[in-house]
């Protein structure tokens, strides 16, 4: 397969960011692994950064912004997902998104960023996307100092800490690099630079790199940010990156024009235009497509069967509604999977609730959200009257007007993201 011609994309070919835009599909919340760096904050606008975006959407919403987008910007060469989490702890939702554009715009460019640990069953498929350009975030070859900047690794229902972790990443991402370049795939690595962990390794990275094919490295400084094991440590200085970047250069071609984009950027490298986006992007998220094949049903959490109260871990027991000629009929009440299981409770729970299309409740932690999504049930966080929720999924799609219906506060679990079980 020959090369791709990477001419029109602006991250790889420096010549083409002044006049080659792109654009940014924010479809994939969830993560498969926790960095010591990472605070992901959606609808944080003020911030230009990895990992953050104003909404997040559907492939279908995806499909409509696009067109939206290139209406009003034609000068847009490339369509990639950049998360807001990682793409393929989001599988279903990335690959549906890349056949919806490919099969619309077939002139565009595709790529996608991920950290590489589920990549590898859909490389196959991306190539015959016409996939041009993955970039993968590799900030470690040697597993002892990637131990120190991830704290856990999940690969399925498992969840991996400290060393294996960080040999179970590295272990996917040299086996996906050698498949995405065997498939003629062009690959950038993104190495986070982290004072005092990993920047005096960052050239042990680019020469492995090199080794498996690797086309580009961005060495990119770190963002400190709050609440984080590395909220200590100070953003790598200009002479630090310079030294970094110069002796990696060495090795294996650097990027050094990178904006470190958000996963809802838009337009030109150097001329960003996700504000003037952001309304737009607004409007095609509101409208929530919710899959209805074989999904007949809304799950409640609720403790007397009108309001929607509840807490998704404090629910003992859910009711499940469904559309009758003229409303809604409660058709029956299911038992919560068992408490005390950790994250297998919600993959039970997902799997209970194979039939509803949403969840309503009134708030839901981390965890538990990225379980449902998975199995793509949609969790509704919302307080008020069952009804209402039951109208905003089934009769108008529009559940972000529940938004602001949320309980202000919720004796017992919080959502700190454990997932209360």
């Amino acid at each position: 397969m020959s090369r791709p011609d990477i001419n029109n994309h602006p991250c790889f070919n420096v010549h083409a960011k002044g006049t080659c835009g792109r654009v940014h599909l924010p479809v994939a919340p969830d993560c498969n692994i926790k960095c010591n760096y990472c605070n992901r904050k959606y609808d944080c606008v003020n911030e230009s950064r990895p990992g953050v975006t104003s909404s997040v959407l559907r492939p279908e919403q995806a499909l409509r912004y696009l067109e939206r987008v290139l209406e009003k910007s034609p000068n847009i060469t490339v369509a990639g997902i950049a998360g807001p989490g990682d793409a393929f702890a989001n599988a279903k939702g990335t690959m549906e998104t890349l056949r919806l554009i490919r099969g619309r715009f077939p002139e565009l460019l595709l790529c996608l960023a991920t950290n590489g640990l589920n990549i590898w069953p859909q490389i196959a498929e991306l190539a015959e996307l016409q996939v041009s350009h993955v970039t993968m975030t590799v900030n470690a070859v040697d597993p002892e100092i990637g131990a120190k900047i991830y704290s856990w690794v999940r690969d399925g229902k498992v969840i991996y800490r400290g060393r294996d972790a960080a040999e179970l990443l590295l272990k996917r991402q040299i086996e996906a690099i050698k498949a995405l370049k065997a498939h003629g795939i062009v690959v950038k690595v993104n190495t986070i630079v982290i004072p005092g962990i990993n920047d005096r390794h960052v050239t042990e990275v680019g020469r492995r790199m090199a080794e498996l094919g690797v086309d580009i490295q961005n060495c990119m400084t770190m963002y400190p940010n709050a609440d984080t094991p590395f909220a200590h440590i100070p953003e790598p200085d200009a002479q630090l990156m310079s030294e970094v970047r110069g002796a990696a250069e060495q090795i294996i071609s650097q990027m050094k024009h990178c904006t470190r984009c958000r996963a809802d950027a838009v337009g030109l490298l150097d001329a960003d235009r996700s504000t003037e986006f952001r309304e737009c992007l607004s409007e095609c998220s509101s409208t929530y497509s919710l899959r209805t094949d074989g999904r007949p049903y809304v799950a409640v959490a609720t403790m007397e069967g009108i309001l929607v109260n509840q807490h998704l871990g404090e629910a003992d027991r859910f009711q499940i509604w469904g559309p009758s000629h003229t409303d809604y009929v409660l058709v029956e009440e299911r038992p919560a999977p068992e408490k005390g299981t950790g994250v297998n409770r919600w993959y039970a729970l997902a799997e209970m609730l194979n039939d509803c299309r949403a969840v309503l409740v009134s708030g839901i932690g981390d965890t538990p959200k990225q379980v449902l999504a998975e199995h793509e049930i949609l969790p509704v966080e919302m307080s008020g009257f069952i009804q209402d929720g039951l109208d905003a999924v089934y009769a108008t799609g529009n559940t972000a007007v529940l938004k602001g219906r949320r309980s202000s506060g919720s004796k017992g679990c919080m959502g700190s993201g454990g997932g209360c079980g």
